[in-house]
């Protein structure tokens, strides 16, 4: 009995699933795309909250470091604005061209046995536009990007970071190319608290 034990455990994967990051991680730095990014943010800082020019690389910085993403540092030091006109500002505009089909990363991809979920600061928009765009977007059994971390209809809120259901989440497909609704977004089972600084 101990034996079969121990041979159960050892049938089981040590792993549940790989998490892989997307912004310069599934495609190259050289891509331009960070580099837009970061500018888009400091135009959306000066053009549609104000913030004089000159201050924009120093609090934007400072921002990053303390908050984890100059977004949620700007909502913390009580900027108020739209996470979406936010999101459609500062990634609507990237060079996605600049992405081409990597095959050999979707062959590695589709190899591994384990399930494979994908990681963005940015909106489920931009994680769509870049898998297509790499074609990769069969490859991943769910995505956790901001609007996964920052419901908008919070009924509950959870002090528990963790509490992330991955199992029978439902699909979110709105605003979001066709090919994308395959990949399912997880939920937190109770929204996280608005009170982790750490948050995009």
């Amino acid at each position: 009995m101990e034996f079969e034990d121990r041979y159960r455990q050892a049938q089981r994967p040590k792993y549940d699933c790989l998490l892989f990051d997307l912004d310069d991680t599934l495609y190259p730095l050289s891509s331009g795309i960070s580099k837009e990014c970061g500018k888009n943010i400091k135009d959306y800082m000066v053009e549609k909250l104000g913030i004089e020019k000159d201050k924009i690389v120093e609090l934007s910085n400072l921002l990053y470091k303390n908050y984890g993403t100059t977004m949620a540092g700007l909502r913390a030091i009580g900027y108020d604005f739209d996470y979406d006109e936010y999101h459609s500002y500062v990634h609507g505009r990237l060079p996605y061209d600049n992405l081409k089909p990597d095959p050999q990363l979707r062959s590695l991809l589709l190899t591994l046995p384990l399930r494979k979920i994908l990681f963005t600061n940015a909106d489920k928009v931009h994680a769509a536009k870049a898998l297509i765009k790499l074609g990769l977007e069969d490859c991943f059994q769910g995505i956790i990007c901001f609007e996964t971390l920052n419901p908008t209809h919070k009924n509950t809120v959870s002090d528990d970071e963790d509490d992330i259901e991955f199992l029978g989440s439902a699909v979110a497909t709105t605003d979001v190319p066709s090919s994308q609704d395959q990949v399912p977004h997880y939920y937190p089972r109770h929204p996280l608290s608005a009170s982790h600084k750490n948050l995009p």
